[in-house]
């Protein structure tokens, strides 16, 4: 259908103005321009600034976060994002990744919808992302935050944004925000396909295969937050798929921060007492995670392995996320049209 304009059926001298338009806008969590100190720490500004992120009152939390978190641990950072930082292309592995899964939407919704893609915390924003939708004549977008499972510190936070971004706006789209996918049975059905197609490449066969999500404070959890709730359903259904014992799958919970109690067990301490317990061959998981990042790519596949490896065992396999893949993009895209039904 030719895309329609308001100039042709207003007076001349009226403000032209497209509409008519589907879009979709994809919502990673954000990265850093540059593995560098400064620009590290202007993201961890953003994100730890964010109350759904850090729930403890402000006149509390500002001055730790301004005085010696934003002081020492941008270094830190700044360190671990050098070890996976992509060179050649100047960008994280996570901005790569969110670009092509836009761009391959793109492809497969064709000219049905416009799609653009965007981070909570930096750069492309989600103000950024909407202005452009909007600039196509998009008035019905479909917002898709890539998180599996729901959290108010992931999923809860970017439509918070793009809602606060509604309000600056004079002639607003219609929105819908995306829910969780952790139990959907294509979600399931392309994560059994990663570990078999990955697990394939190896000639050794893992005793045990360990599923590692992000993990939240258990003050969160306690108060109502489903998402470790929602992780273990994910881990049921692959292990259930995969048609594994019980005893061979695990599930334990990472990026533990400070001295607060988070959801566990402890992904780093789970390791640790698998190789204490005689398992030397283990592959890891990362179901939490619609692409690779920091989180998979330097904590799992390089920290992880090395605290197994140092522990006692002898092998160890990371199992990378869906990505851009084509299974990958099959779950996302199968989202976009369940929640886009009626406007694609």
């Amino acid at each position: 259908m030719r895309e329609k304009n308001l100039s042709e059926f207003q007076p001349d001298g009226h403000p032209s103005v497209q509409y008519g338009k589907t879009g979709v806008l994809l919502i990673s969590l954000g990265t850093p321009e540059a593995p560098t100190y400064k620009s590290v720490r202007k993201y961890l500004a953003e994100f730890l600034s964010d109350q759904r992120v850090i729930e403890t009152p402000r006149l509390l939390w500002l001055p730790i976060l301004y005085g010696p978190i934003l002081t020492f641990r941008p270094l830190k950072s700044a360190k671990a994002y050098a070890k996976v930082w992509d060179y050649e292309n100047g960008e994280s592995p996570l901005r790569g990744f969110a670009r092509a899964q836009a761009e391959k939407m793109q492809t497969r919704l064709g000219e049905s919808a416009s799609v653009a893609w965007a981070f909570r915390y930096g750069s492309p924003s989600v103000a950024d992302g909407l202005a452009e939708l909007r600039e196509k004549g998009c008035d019905r977008i479909v917002a898709f935050a890539l998180y599996p499972q729901y959290s108010a510190t992931s999923m809860a936070t970017a439509y918070d944004k793009v809602f606060d971004v509604l309000k600056t706006m004079r002639w607003q789209p219609a929105v819908r925000t995306a829910p969780p996918y952790y139990d959907k049975p294509i979600f399931i059905e392309k994560l059994v396909n990663s570990v078999k197609e990955s697990l394939s490449t190896i000639d050794w066969q893992p005793e045990k295969l360990l599923a590692s999500y992000h993990s939240i404070p258990k003050s969160y959890y306690d108060a109502g937050d489903p998402y470790p709730c929602q992780c273990l359903k994910t881990s049921r259904l692959l292990r259930t798929h995969l048609n594994m014992p019980e005893e061979t799958f695990v599930t334990s919970f990472q990026s533990r921060v400070g001295p607060t109690e988070w959801v566990s067990p402890y992904t780093d301490k789970t390791v640790e007492k698998l190789a204490a317990e005689g398992v030397k061959k283990l592959a890891v998981i990362a179901p939490a995670f619609s692409a690779d990042c920091l989180e998979t790519l330097e904590e799992i596949n390089m920290e992880l392995r090395e605290t197994f490896l140092h522990a006692g065992g002898t092998h160890f396999h990371y199992i990378p996320c869906l990505n851009d893949t084509p299974d990958g993009m099959d779950v996302l895209e199968d989202v976009v049209r369940t929640e886009g039904a009626g406007w694609l």
